[in-house]
């Protein structure tokens, strides 16, 4: 029999949402509704695909190791050194990459719950420990006891910022002054795949905080606002020293060929791409509006997605069946951490409309 690390055992593992190729009762497939995993409703930049087209010729030899253009174009575009980015896989790569190499045992990671579902196989996975700390009740980081929460056996403390899953916003200010509160030798990683989706800040405010704080790793993505989601390109603007560490404990080339050359494109078209964002935002104040008119609460969302509300009463296994029924994928929120709610994500406003139509249906049904 074969045997495997027992820490195995205590990781809860990734489960990603509905799979796509996946029918709905008996909607066609290309008639699906995908928003059931927070991607951009939007396909590619003409741009970012003629990219792609070229780097395609090149595919038989192995991707730059550094990503050195990526990194060169990541750094221009944020006003650091190339030396401050690490690219991965994901920005989900690079935390499980500083899991790796900042817990063990003694160890500790402190983020808030519920957050993102990868923050817990963290801990598990390298014999570390974990603090998980309450969400407030209007489902928000409650910065202030994540910071007392905080001791000598820790090691990191993460923030994800907006949250996921529930879609809330701590504003540039709180979070400096929580960051600027965290011991210098604690690494402080602020997630922020959804930064671009907010409209209360500039998305580059936490970028004045990197220059003060040696402990600050920023965490960003391209599968989201740049419509990448399927490339899996994440980075952290972080010290050297933390990318260095994760760079050590990862495999080599975590970056394929084609996915630096549609991120370094996808830089080129900041316009585009600020375009799409306030599409999204325009869509998300619709949806919110109507989720209200139609007596369904949700968080206030600044996310490209709705944290909704259908109560303990209600089963989630029968609202998710019943919505696909209706040609429309969803996710539940037990999976996510917090019973009683959905995640969905916003679409374009003909499948918005049609999520709105099938919630309705399966709550009164």
């Amino acid at each position: 029999m074969l045997r495997f690390n027992p820490n195995l055992e205590s990781v809860p593992g990734y489960h990603p949402g509905s799979p796509k190729g996946r029918t709905a009762g008996e909607v066609q497939e290309s008639e699906v509704a995908q928003l059931a995993s927070n991607e951009s409703p939007f396909p590619p930049l003409d741009g970012v695909v003629e990219a792609i087209e070229r780097a395609a010729s090149a595919t038989n030899r192995y991707p730059d190791p550094e990503a050195s253009e990526l990194r060169e174009a990541l750094a221009a575009h944020h006003g650091v050194d190339p030396s401050q980015i690490a690219v991965g896989n994901g920005s989900c790569e690079i935390l499980v990459a500083a899991g790796q190499a900042m817990l063990s045992p003694g160890r500790e990671v402190v983020y808030a719950w519920p957050s993102f579902s990868i923050y817990p196989t963290l801990a598990p996975l390298n014999g570390g420990s974990e603090v998980r700390v309450p969400l407030t009740a209007d489902e928000n980081h409650d910065l202030p006891a994540m910071l007392e929460r905080i001791g000598p056996s820790t090691a990191m403390v993460i923030v994800c910022n907006p949250n996921n899953p529930t879609a809330t916003y701590r504003g540039a200010d709180e979070i400096a002054e929580f960051v600027r509160s965290v011991p210098e030798d604690v690494a402080v990683i602020l997630d922020e795949a959804y930064i671009d989706f907010q409209d209360r800040d500039d998305p580059e405010a936490s970028l004045e905080l990197f220059h003060e704080r040696d402990n600050l790793i920023i965490l960003r993505t391209f599968s989201k606002s740049h419509s990448l989601a399927g490339f899996r390109v994440g980075y952290a603007i972080c010290p050297p020293s933390f990318k260095a560490a994760v760079d050590a404990v990862r495999q080599p080339f975590p970056v394929n060929v084609l996915a630096q050359a549609a991120a370094t494109e996808a830089l080129r078209h900041g316009g585009d791409v600020r375009a799409r964002i306030a599409e999204v935002q325009a869509e998300r104040a619709r949806v919110e509006g109507a989720l209200a008119e139609a007596g369904i609460a949700s968080s206030e969302s600044q996310a490209n997605f709705s944290w909704v509300r259908i109560g303990d009463d209600r089963s989630e296994e029968e609202v998710v069946s019943a919505m696909a029924g209706e040609g429309v994928l969803v996710r539940a929120g037990t999976v996510l951490g917090a019973p009683g709610h959905l995640r969905v994500s916003y679409g374009t406003e003909a499948e918005d409309d049609r999520m709105i139509a099938a919630l309705e249906k399966a709550l009164a049904g």
